[in-house]
């Protein structure tokens, strides 16, 4: 599959969680993140997607601890939190 279809899934499936919340959390990084990313880069998100929405919320917030597959710079880049667009305001995506 090419890069931009790839880009596209990921994109869908990361703002289509089932819940607000996570997909502020989830869809707020990929659309922050995701223009650098490598292959790796993609494969650990890739990955990601399929966990819990509770569990990936709470590694992000650092209520759970992350387990050692998803422990690394992409994490802490989404524990900053710092990406997650408010309703309301003009970052945020009507999804």
């Amino acid at each position: 599959m090419d890069r931009e279809h790839l880009l596209k899934r990921l994109g869908f499936r990361a703002w289509h969680r089932g819940t607000r919340e996570a997909d502020y959390l989830i869809g707020g990084f990929f659309d922050r993140y995701s223009p650098g990313w490598g292959e790796a880069e993609l494969g650990w998100f890739e990955a990601l997607l399929v966990e819990d929405d509770v569990d990936v919320m709470a590694w992000a917030m650092g209520t759970q601890p992350v387990p050692e597959a998803y422990d690394g710079p992409l994490m802490r880049a989404m524990q900053t939190l710092d990406y997650v667009p408010l309703p309301g305001t003009p970052a945020s995506r009507a999804h």
